[in-house]
């Protein structure tokens, strides 16, 4: 009986430390460092929409993520993530713990994309950018020219085309209803698609932020005195919708009739000709108090700026003589 007694002891001694190791093996397997990435510093894995719990073991396992799947599912039933893990595209970094990769599942600290907008993009544009992010999927329609706010918007792989372009328009109607509400009250236009419409034109027609205030000061000052806009980017627009054109405007294309064509039409032209960011919307919405009338460029990337005619002739006559010393890109007097 003692000899009996003696191998039980021995037996169980012998299956606790069995069982120990096995513990202190899964535990270093859940805490410990993960496999290496077989190649660079992180491994992707993309876990689709309603997979189950052995499905993400396994493709985890797969990409080299763990090294056990069985160990994964367990950890994920002790711990109770197995309920709670999200689908998405995951970078694990190299070595990393099993413990982090199932709190980053558990937590969905997924891959973020961006796709950025810049201010003056055109409807086109802002669809051809749409259309060749591979990460999103399905089709979006060319947006109404200028209902897009220019940013850079952040997205997860597998997003619908149509349902960032939804966050990209609805972006740009909280702006204009924000800024509208504090716009100044003698104003030449009376809807906010008009502030957009005008707001599109000072766009295009600087590069330099700092001067959006003041070519909307004097777009405004030409409207109120019944002065035609006489833009440039209206004309490009209604020959090309904004694209360049690799060449300077042709008399032909400044005299033609045109609804694009404020050289010849009085007041705004019948739609915005691109998408105009946040400052250019609020420059139009509340522009500096001048008196602006006139700007021509001045050599530098930016414009020198008139309230009268014969200033503005003189300044002309500074950028011609300017563009013969040393040619330049040319922008076109406002006569």
């Amino acid at each position: 009986m003692r000899r009996m007694v003696v191998m039980a002891g021995a037996a169980g001694a012998t299956l606790a430390i069995l069982a120990l190791l096995l513990l202190g093996w899964a535990a270093w397997s859940y805490n410990g460092p993960g496999p290496k990435a077989k190649a660079g510093n992180e491994t992707t894995v993309i876990l689709r929409r309603g997979a189950g719990l052995s499905e993400i073991g396994a493709a985890l396992e797969r990409a080299g993520v763990v090294r056990s799947s069985s160990i994964f599912l367990a950890s994920a039933q002790v711990t109770g993530a197995a309920r709670e893990l999200k689908a998405g595209e995951y970078n694990f970094a190299s070595k990393a713990s099993m413990a982090t990769v199932l709190d980053d599942i558990r937590n969905g600290r997924v891959v973020r994309h961006f796709i950025t907008i810049p201010e003056g993009f055109t409807a086109e544009m802002v669809a051809e950018a749409l259309s060749s992010e591979a990460s999103l999927t399905g089709d979006a329609a060319t947006p109404p020219e200028g209902a897009v706010l220019p940013d850079t918007y952040q997205f997860e792989r597998g997003d619908d085309r149509a349902a960032v372009l939804k966050r990209m328009m609805d972006a740009r109607d909280q702006v204009l209803a924000s800024l509208w509400s504090k716009r100044r009250p003698d104003l030449p236009f009376s809807t906010p698609e008009q502030a957009i419409i005008l707001a599109s034109v000072v766009e295009k027609e600087t590069g330099v932020a700092s001067e959006r205030p003041r070519v909307a000061a004097v777009f405004v000052n030409r409207l109120k005195s019944g002065m035609r806009l006489e833009s440039d980017p209206t004309i490009i627009y209604g020959i090309s919708r904004g694209k360049p054109l690799g060449r300077g405007i042709r008399l032909s294309e400044l005299t033609s009739p045109s609804p694009y064509n404020t050289y010849m039409i009085d007041g705004l032209p019948p739609t915005a000709i691109a998408n105009p960011g946040r400052a250019a919307i609020a420059a139009v919405l509340d522009p500096p108090q001048t008196s602006e009338l006139f700007f021509v460029a001045d050599g530098t990337g930016g414009h020198v700026f008139a309230s009268t005619y014969e200033e503005h002739r003189r300044n002309v006559e500074r950028w011609r003589a300017l563009e013969k010393a040393q040619p330049a890109p040319t922008a076109k007097a406002k006569p």
